[in-house]
């Protein structure tokens, strides 16, 4: 775990305090906010009500779904901590070629002529090398014989990477691994979508040129939004809440 600075120390101890909550407790939700990029968070706190997920301006989703006093601290939890780690050093610095530092790729790499990020992945360019980070492991890639010009991440929730080179496009996953794991994430699941059926039915399914695999059936769909519209009603979610989710899985037909 990534050492406090002072600030950050007072900071925590007097969210603490302010809402009635343990170290442990705080420090789990500093985390996951930070490991967020301060806009969203996936945490599972039991001082909050096990599992659950906040986005900035968005949902805030917890366990306890019909707790609208436990939703709302969750929210107001997120927000300070979003806000304190984008004006406070919060953090000690880390030491370069350390994941999760500013210089987090290996130091015998040198300067890369190229970096950026792309949701929760950042990437940097050395010559006949690529190292990426994903959630603080590093992987560094043998680009070969690859000039390579520009990364970007594949839409989805995966987080598959392509490259672009004097060859075409291709993915990073095609690249030999010098060190690291590569990009194996747990996969994470919306509270909102439904969970998937780990049974197997021995019913063949017939599938039409527009069915796709990876989409809900629109029955699933429809059963979804039917249950927005229960926890909406409920007071659960807000009518924006319920809409923005509602256009969403629309979308997926």
């Amino acid at each position: 775990m990534q050492n406090l600075t002072q600030d950050g120390q007072q900071f925590v101890n007097n969210l603490c305090a302010k809402y009635n909550l343990s170290y442990d407790a705080v420090m789990h939700m500093l985390n996951a906010v930070n490991n967020g990029y301060g806009t969203q968070a996936q945490f599972n706190c039991q001082e909050l009500g096990g599992p659950g997920q906040w986005m900035q301006g968005g949902m805030t989703m917890v366990g306890d779904m019909f707790n609208h006093n436990l939703k709302m601290i969750v929210d107001n939890l997120c927000s300070e901590l979003a806000n304190g780690l984008a004006s406070l050093q919060v953090f000690a610095p880390l030491p370069k070629g350390t994941p999760g530092s500013n210089q987090w790729w290996p130091g015998d790499l040198g300067q890369p002529f190229s970096s950026g990020a792309q949701n929760n992945i950042r990437y940097a360019v050395f010559p006949n090398r690529l190292a990426v980070e994903l959630n603080g492991q590093v992987t560094v890639y043998d680009t070969l014989n690859h000039n390579i010009g520009g990364v970007s991440q594949q839409q989805g929730n995966d987080t598959s990477l392509t490259f672009s080179s004097q060859y075409g496009t291709l993915a990073v996953s095609q690249l030999p691994i010098v060190s690291g794991t590569g990009l194996e994430p747990a996969p994470q699941r919306n509270f909102a979508e439904p969970a998937q059926n780990t049974q197997q039915n021995d019913t063949p399914r017939n599938y039409n040129a527009r069915d796709n695999s990876s989409f809900s059936s629109v029955d699933d769909i429809l059963q979804l939004i039917e249950k927005l519209a229960k926890l909406r009603d409920a007071g659960a979610i807000s009518e924006d809440e319920y809409y923005a989710k509602k256009t969403e899985l629309l979308n997926r037909i």
